[in-house]
């Protein structure tokens, strides 16, 4: 990639063979990203690799489910051969309280007491771990308790201040459940990626990826091939022409044919520059046509 791409500084490595070099570097610290995709692309693989990432390097990571078990969690890495060793998983769970009807208050709609009681177990989780990297996984439930998108907006950037005042690199997946309109994520998050799945009708499956949005950062844009294989995510960059140019001088080569190299006026000083044209060294002769 050229130099002018290379704006590593201060990032937060995804872990992602690939990936990393498609966002230059990682992701900005202290910002919050979205993951998106439907159910089955890998955003949990690619969350969990994120979290590794970080816990290889002594930062505290934190996953917070609220659609995925913690057995479910642990089940999925060590089918790649992974632990979760440093990484801490919170579960979260509504409260039995909730659960129990006999104990819902009529006054107010269950949803509003399920959402505030979640967004305070997040606080205080975070409180407790005080994480560097934060996964929360997913959206989906968060936007169903809101049950209105100006509610939901508001929740995502109470969420998003909170996170950024502690200076915590956070990553939300979303499993696009919502109406195919919605973008309240995309107008508040620092950058999007899309991860997609497609099944041709004849053919293997394909997977793909794509950097929807990264403020004020040059990253690589257009879609992205990438595999889900035993080891986690591997994603391979689409090639770019332009930063691949070489330049080297062209030479005429010669037959071992002297009638032949005579017939096409080939002498051993001659070059063929980068245009194509034929170029005489050492040599006054014309060329004959």
């Amino acid at each position: 990639m050229e130099n002018e791409l290379a704006e590593t500084s201060d990032k937060a490595e995804l872990g992602i063979q690939g990936l990393d070099d498609i966002t230059v570097g990682g992701l900005a610290r202290g910002r919050l990203f979205l993951l998106e995709g439907s159910p089955g692309t890998g955003k949990t693989t690619a969350a969990i690799q994120f979290l590794m990432a970080g816990a290889a390097k002594g930062e505290r990571a934190l996953y917070i489910t609220l659609s995925e078990t913690d057995d479910e969690l642990r089940a999925s890495a060590a089918s790649h051969g992974w632990s979760l060793d440093g990484i801490d998983v919170f579960e979260l769970v509504p409260p039995e309280s909730l659960l129990d009807e006999e104990q819902q208050q009529s006054l107010l709609y269950s949803s509003d007491l399920e959402l505030g009681e979640t967004t305070k177990r997040i606080f205080e989780t975070f409180e407790r771990v005080n994480p560097v990297r934060v996964v929360l996984d997913s959206l989906s439930e968060i936007r169903l308790l809101a049950q209105s998108s100006l509610r939901y907006r508001r929740q995502i950037l109470a969420l998003k201040h909170y996170f950024a005042r502690r200076g915590a690199t956070v990553l939300m997946l979303d499993d696009l459940s919502s109406e195919a309109n919605d973008r309240t994520m995309h107008s508040v998050a620092h950058g999007v990626i899309r991860l997609e799945e497609l099944s041709p009708e004849y053919g293997a499956e394909r997977r793909r990826l794509r950097v929807i949005k990264y403020r004020g950062q040059r990253y690589r844009g257009g879609y992205h091939d990438f595999v889900i294989e035993t080891g986690g995510i591997r994603v391979f960059p689409r090639l770019v022409s332009a930063e691949h140019r070489m330049h080297f001088a062209r030479q005429v080569l010669k037959s071992d044919s002297e009638e032949l190299n005579a017939l096409l006026a080939i002498r051993d000083t001659q070059e063929v520059d980068q245009e194509g044209t034929v170029q005489r060294m050492g040599t006054a002769e014309a060329e004959q046509s």
